[in-house]
């Protein structure tokens, strides 16, 4: 908490927006007092008092979190066949209802870490930022729109087994490690957001709460895989829409909407550059990610296509009126921690820290269900069929064995600092590749080679990327992401003209290989 209150007071310096006001955590032992020193004097100081009723508070959150879990897996049904454990249809074999599907894949999207990345940007680039980042939620209808083609035009029941079909078993393993690796890191990059919100990064209160977080989440998706999945996702919305709303109405009226839209500049060193990475990587960024793809694959194909679309749209618009919460920071100066919204959160008392806590935790909850469900999915059904075993009698009880694994493994890296696996994260560049082989995929048959040349194409850039290996030339402006729009929009071009390369090596005229429907 030392390190934070230093922090406050380099960022506010004389621009405290009130007096007297107190600034917490539910964890602490001290509540922050802001107090003026003396009458007449420009300045502020901030003092650390003790406060019993913290201790109140802090009992309240963790009671919070416990209550969140026992009430999910009181509402979460009963799945214990594949149809719903794996597909998340009812007992009577049917998938979820369009609404069902729109409002899961729309709250199963905005994870905890995403909606701080929002609040972040929009600090750091005003309008601009928050725009940027919300733009990547224009990836669910691009997903859908292909989805629908892939289902209706090349009889696909799944990507792996898509891939499988169209570029041999090889590529479908590729594409199931990269996906695996995502999933792995979605575990702990959202019980760390969870964490944060009750202590300092690697402190027992940090710990303690993402893993009682995980342990809560892993309970309820235990008893029914992806139906338990789809239908808490729809309570969760709810209450992320809800206290959203709350956020909002609390932090917003500080400011008119003039100033708060207008903050920031529409050039490329402005944010304009992120911008245009964002539009470049949602034609690739959605087909790595089994929580929405899976469930592209549940219902019928028009109602998916309708609930994709209006999920996009919702997920857009609720990112971009988060990242505002980053737009009042900036405008009050808080821009330089990594957690906007805490920061912003401890301003707010307990009213506004309990609705920002309620707004992490359902939107985390929703990811991680999510995650665990496509986990297990890949391990018991998709990896047995890639090795071309028959299908495991026992599938619902070895997806059930792979959550337990993955939420013990995969809070390693928060419980060693998050830091450690920035090199093997699969980053939207890495998957860049994954364009062209799912949108062009109507123009050739059985091409395995197109695969490879396009994903690894994709992957080398993104690892050369990601270690500064980049040449300068590349770079589209001079702003910060300069080099990362220049990989993406010259690696793009390389990938496609790598997937049809090997059509044009043997001479043949490029023609749709869809079929009929």
């Amino acid at each position: 908490m030392d390190s934070w209150i230093r922090g406050f007071v380099a960022r506010h310096g004389k621009k405290i927006p009130r007096l007297d006001c107190k600034l917490w955590s539910p964890c602490d032992d001290h509540s922050i007092v802001i107090r003026k020193n003396h009458p007449g004097t420009p300045f502020y100081s901030l003092q650390c008092e003790n406060h019993k009723m913290n201790e109140l508070h802090g009992l309240f959150f963790w009671g919070f979190l416990l209550l969140f879990g026992a009430v999910m897996y009181l509402i979460s049904p009963r799945s214990s066949d594949d149809a719903g454990f794996f597909r998340g249809h009812d007992a009577q074999g049917r998938g979820p209802s369009e609404w069902a599907l729109m409002m899961s894949v729309f709250i199963s999207w905005i994870f905890a870490k995403s909606v701080t990345n929002a609040a972040n940007l929009g600090a750091a680039y005003g309008i601009v930022g928050g725009l940027a980042y919300a733009t990547y939620w224009l990836s669910i209808p691009v997903a859908g729109v292909v989805i629908y083609r892939l289902r209706t035009r090349e009889g696909a029941t799944g990507l792996v087994s898509f891939l499988v079909g169209k570029y041999g078993r090889g590529a479908a393993l590729a594409f199931s490690v990269a996906i695996l690796v995502r999933l792995f890191n979605e575990v702990w990059s959202n019980t760390a957001v969870v964490g944060g919100y009750y202590g300092e990064s690697g402190t027992a209160a940090f710990i303690g709460a993402a893993l009682l977080f995980t342990a809560v989440v892993l309970f309820y998706s235990l008893k029914g895989g992806l139906r338990s999945s789809i239908f808490t996702d729809v309570v969760q919305a709810v209450v992320f829409l809800l206290f959203l709303g709350v956020v909002v109405a609390v932090v917003l009226p500080a400011h008119s909407p003039t100033q708060l839209l207008s903050e920031g500049r529409f050039t490329l060193a402005g944010g304009v550059d992120l911008l245009l990475v964002a539009l470049l990587q949602v034609f690739s960024y959605p087909f790595h990610d089994p929580v929405l793809t899976d469930r592209g694959f549940i219902s019928r194909e028009k109602s998916m296509l309708r609930a994709f679309i209006v999920a996009g749209v919702l997920g857009f618009l609720g990112i971009l009126a988060f990242s505002l919460v980053g737009v009042h920071a900036r405008l009050e100066g808080i821009t330089s921690g990594s957690n906007i919204p805490a920061d912003v959160a401890r301003g707010l008392g307990f009213a506004g820290f309990f609705a920002m806590i309620a707004v992490m935790i359902s939107s985390a909850a929703s990811t991680l269900d999510s995650t665990f469900s496509s986990l297990s999915k890949s391990v018991a059904q998709e990896l047995p069929m890639l090795a071309g075993r028959e299908p495991l009698p026992r599938a619902v009880r070895i997806g059930a064995l792979t959550m337990v694994v993955f939420a013990l493994l995969g809070n390693l890296p928060m419980l060693a600092g998050t830091d450690i696996l920035k090199a093997t994260t699969i980053s939207g560049t890495m998957v860049i590749g994954l364009a062209p082989i799912f949108l062009f995929s109507r123009w050739v048959g059985y091409s395995p080679l197109s695969f490879h040349l396009a994903f690894w194409s994709g992957m080398l850039l993104g690892i050369l990327q990601a270690i500064h290996l980049i040449p300068p030339s590349w770079a589209i402006g001079d702003g910060k992401y300069a080099i990362l729009l220049g990989t993406n929009l010259y690696g793009l071009a390389l990938c496609s003209v790598a997937f049809f390369l090997p059509l044009l090596m043997s001479g043949k005229r490029l023609r749709s290989c869809e079929t009929p429907a």
